[in-house]
């Protein structure tokens, strides 16, 4: 049952590419113009990736249902079980009341929605982006902002937006490691280009969200509190990749960002309070009377610490399961840790974490050249050892306890306990969080079962062909292409699995330099996060707008692809007009 994946199934590349792009063309249709619902949307962009992966490209039947229930069991855990215990930690907050303090200590830092957005979205959001990732922030950011008051579009739009600069380093820098481990460019190459690449998006950023909200005008009365937030990540940021490593960057950046920017607003006041008007956006002179903005009464310290222990047990949760020695051990018990320590791969426990080969689809697919650096030799498909090596993996590890989600629902007990919540309350949250999350759950095991279906059907990598076919101006397009494969994906570390193999020899081909061309997939593909399937329900899901998945993705579209649009701006004149800064691999 072994199948080589071909990429152009139609003896035309511009043909092929246009029936490998229609399942994508399908849902952000259906989404965005017929504005059908999000699960009905995902399924028949689901249908098409299938019927032309099968009618198509030839991948066989039993291979391409495999595929279809393997991306679905990946939604549920570890992309849903994330957001289910994210909002059900938020849930709790607000059904305690805790939240109306938080968010009245909020708006005594600073009533500004503008400054509101930069302290969750940009700051907050980035150290959360580099302690966990894979929807995190998003999650835990826009439900933030929607309670305190921001509209449920603005807070799930300017979620998304934010969640670009950080994403390249998140995770514990997981993309980046994984872009390494793909490439065989050195860690540092790969740490060092990232951070001299996305520290111009870093000041853009926080600028972008502010204009988003309010417009240029909006964006004058802010700008100091704007430089601070993106000038104090972007610096860091840069620093940190360049002489340290990629496992911190978003969390030292983003903390220092945070702390910062609070700081200055100690100091610092806009003339003029932004908020959320019945008719839209406005903004209002600070000395005009508006309920929405009155000072609030001091808080006592002790209340105010009790209101943000949830959030305080969620930094520190999502923070630990992030790392790997944490991970080996939840994964493989004091063996694992051992293992881990000792520079070898964690062994992975059958009671922890079991795993399992997906049946008729684990080393059973083989990508071909180009997207692989050598062809497929066809007289050992059979050979087991080089189909270990050769074929791709399809393995669904069970890891209940290591998954971040996991993390975020102990968070959630400590809080239950800390706040003293009856159990009877606390079932009859967690009853309820479930209840409402049943659609955007199915929803999303929809979106990554079709992301699936594109990477094993070999769809993606038809559509990621059609960019090496640009000539000089590749390195633009090669930013793209990284943002491809996250739209595609989901995720920045599985878009360097997709296409971090195959940009390298696209560089190498066209003459320019590997590690920078390498390295715009990753920084490149930051900016497809906001538009992803995946994102887009997960910031449906925490802000309750089910069902308006399409009005979201209008909201964010033109934005990711103007800084995709920048980044490949910056990797074109890294490549001719500044190539020092491009570090030796």
């Amino acid at each position: 049952m072994t199948w080589i994946q071909i990429y152009d199934p139609l003896g035309s590349p511009w043909l092929s590419t246009v029936v490998a792009a229609l399942p994508i063309v399908l849902l952000l249709v259906t989404l965005a113009v017929f504005e059908w619902k999000a699960h009905w949307a995902a399924l028949t962009g689901l249908l098409a990736a299938l019927a032309v992966s099968v009618v198509v490209y030839g991948m066989p039947v039993p291979a391409a249902a495999a595929t279809a229930i393997y991306g679905a069991a990946f939604g549920l855990l570890p992309i849903g079980w994330i957001i289910l215990n994210a909002i059900f930690l938020y849930n709790l907050t607000v059904e305690t009341g805790q939240f109306e303090i938080v968010k009245s200590s909020v708006a005594n830092l600073s009533a500004d929605r503008r400054i509101q957005a930069l302290l969750i979205a940009f700051s907050f959001g980035a150290f959360i982006e580099g302690a966990a990732g894979f929807g995190t922030p998003v999650a835990i950011c826009s439900a933030l902002l929607m309670g305190l008051g921001f509209t449920p579009l603005y807070a799930a739009g300017l979620a998304l937006i934010a969640n670009t600069a950080p994403v390249a380093f998140g995770a514990i820098g997981t993309p980046i490691l994984t872009l390494a481990g793909v490439t065989g460019i050195p860690v540092m190459a790969l740490s060092k280009m990232a951070g001299r690449q996305l520290p111009f998006v870093s000041v853009i950023v926080p600028a972008w969200l502010v204009a988003t909200m309010s417009g240029w005008r909006g964006l004058n009365g802010v700008w100091p509190a704007v430089l601070i937030c993106g000038g104090v990540f972007g610096v860091l940021q840069f620093m940190w990749s360049n002489w340290v490593g990629p496992e911190l960057v978003d969390i030292v950046a983003g903390l220092a960002s945070l702390a910062a920017l609070a700081g200055f607003c100690r100091v610092w006041k806009p003339r003029e309070i932004f908020d959320f008007g019945a008719d839209g956006a406005r903004t209002v002179p600070r000395t005009a009377p508006a309920p929405t903005f009155s000072v609030q009464p001091q808080i006592a310290r002790a209340v105010l610490i009790r209101a943000w222990m949830p959030w305080v047990f969620l930094s520190i949760m999502v923070m630990l399961w992030g790392l790997g020695s944490v991970k080996a051990l939840l994964n493989g018990g004091p063996d694992g840790f051992a293992l881990y320590r000792s520079g070898k791969p964690p062994s992975v426990s059958m009671v922890l974490a079991p795993t399992w080969d997906v049946p008729l689809l684990h080393r059973l697919v083989f990508r071909e050249f180009p997207v692989e650096p050598a062809p497929v030799d066809r007289t050992r498909l059979e050979d087991p050892q080089y189909r270990n090596t050769r074929a791709e993996a399809a393995r669904y590890t069970l890891n209940y306890i290591s998954a971040t989600g996991t993390g975020i629902l102990i968070a959630a007990i400590m809080t239950a306990i800390y706040l003293g919540i009856p159990r009877r309350q606390v079932l009859a949250i967690a009853a309820m969080t479930l209840r409402r999350m049943r659609n955007p759950l199915f929803t999303i095991a929809l979106m990554l079962s079709l992301g699936y279906v594109t990477r094993y059907g070999g769809t993606d990598a038809t559509l990621g062909l059609a960019f090496t076919k640009t000539g000089w101006l590749y390195p633009f397009f090669a930013a793209y292409l990284g943002w491809l494969g996250v739209a595609l994906t989901g995720s920045d570390t599985s878009s360097n699995v997709l296409f971090g193999s195959l940009q390298k020899i696209t560089a190498q081909q066209l003459g320019l330099d590997p590690v920078l061309i390498t390295t715009a997939n990753s920084t490149g593909g930051v900016m497809g996060k906001m538009i992803d399937a995946q994102s887009i329900v997960v910031a449906t899901a925490s802000t309750g707008q089910h069902g308006q998945e399409g009005r979201i993705l209008r909201f964010v579209f033109w934005h990711s692809v103007a800084l995709a649009a920048i980044m490949g701006l910056i990797v074109m004149l890294q490549a001719y007009v500044v190539p020092w800064m491009i570090p030796a691999s």
